[in-house]
């Protein structure tokens, strides 16, 4: 354990961020899941819908520094094509 009161806190906060950090980067999977079963379904409407239910929160991981800008640009292109092919 810390030895000094600062590091006490640092531990302490350290805990507090990273179970945030875990709740948000759980959101964000959940949104791409979610459009992934849209997919799966044949479902476009469901699945257009999801995927732009699913950007902003993307977006704003990036915003925030969980995920890295290149990781979510790819995401969402992937995800943009799958969608896309629904309606071929």
């Amino acid at each position: 354990m810390a030895n000094t009161k600062s590091a006490q806190k640092r531990a302490k906060q350290t805990v507090v961020r990273r179970e945030h950090n875990m709740a948000l980067r759980s959101r964000m999977r959940t949104a791409v899941k979610k459009v992934l079963k849209a997919i799966n379904s044949g479902d476009r409407d469901a699945a257009v819908a999801e995927y732009k239910a699913a950007v902003p929160v993307i977006d704003g991981m990036v915003n925030k520094g969980l995920v890295h800008r290149n990781k979510a640009a790819r995401q969402k292109s992937r995800l943009n094509a799958r969608v896309k092919t629904l309606g071929q």
